[in-house]
């Protein structure tokens, strides 16, 4: 009888751990894809065109690349959706953007 009680419950609570760990994994491929990105962009004459290369390993939908150079550095910022679709906990939470900063030192040409 607990058992049928608790089950729902655990089973909830199971679902909001995978969401968890989708998001996480989601956080850190947009980080990782940022110092990619500031990677290429700081060894190349047109550091713009060159972090947009990061954009086919930037997880989620609608993923965004932007640079920006400052002076002698360049940063890179990687903006992706990470889509809720874990059964019973998508419909209860909103998709969560997660964001990726990356700043490099620009190579001397």
């Amino acid at each position: 009888m607990e058992l049928a009680l608790a089950m729902p419950v655990l089973c909830l609570l199971l679902l909001g751990i995978v969401q968890l760990t989708v998001v996480i994994r989601d956080q850190l491929a947009v980080i990782e894809a940022a110092r990619v990105g500031a990677r290429t962009a700081s060894v190349a004459q047109d550091p713009a065109a060159a972090a947009s290369v990061v954009m086919g390993s930037a997880p989620g939908r609608n993923a965004r690349v932007t640079t920006q150079v400052d002076g002698r550095f360049v940063t890179v910022t990687v903006t992706a959706i990470s889509a809720t679709d874990v059964p019973l906990i998508g419909a209860l939470l909103p998709d969560i953007e997660v964001i990726g900063h990356s700043t490099m030192l620009m190579e001397p040409p």
